[in-house]
């Protein structure tokens, strides 16, 4: 798995963390980051916007997507370990990036996001 090379010690060094992706690009429509259990821990919606998904929704979307970081280790001898994933939907595109302490950064964009350009940004910050 991959890890990100200094833990925020509190809150809000996540928060600050979560500020700075969102001046990577205003397409950014939120970054959290989220724990092993699926709790937000810090960030939300970028300013302005309204998440398409009710707060019971975002719930459930934390903590299957905690769960399936956590399973994506099977393949990780083989292929390396994951440094990020994505879902184009059909709305939004939703990248996951594995945190140390099993806690993820959850981002959403739009779609017209720079694929090549703006995940990448984002490892960065997190190495």
């Amino acid at each position: 798995m991959l890890f990100v090379n200094v833990v925020p010690e509190n809150k809000d060094e996540f928060e600050i963390l979560c500020d700075k992706v969102f001046k990577i690009d205003n397409k950014i429509r939120s970054c959290r980051v989220i724990n092993n259990k699926g709790r937000l821990e810090a960030g939300g919606m970028r300013g302005g916007l309204k998440a398409f998904e009710d707060s019971k929704k975002d719930e459930m979307l934390f903590m299957e997507l905690s769960l399936r970081v956590r399973m994506r280790h099977e393949f990780d001898e083989e292929f390396g370990p994951v440094e990020f994933s994505l879902s184009y939907r059909g709305k939004i595109i939703v990248f996951s990036f594995p945190m140390r302490d099993e806690k993820v950064l959850l981002v959403t964009t739009e779609r017209q996001i720079d694929l090549g350009t703006v995940p990448f940004e984002i490892l960065k910050l997190l190495k």
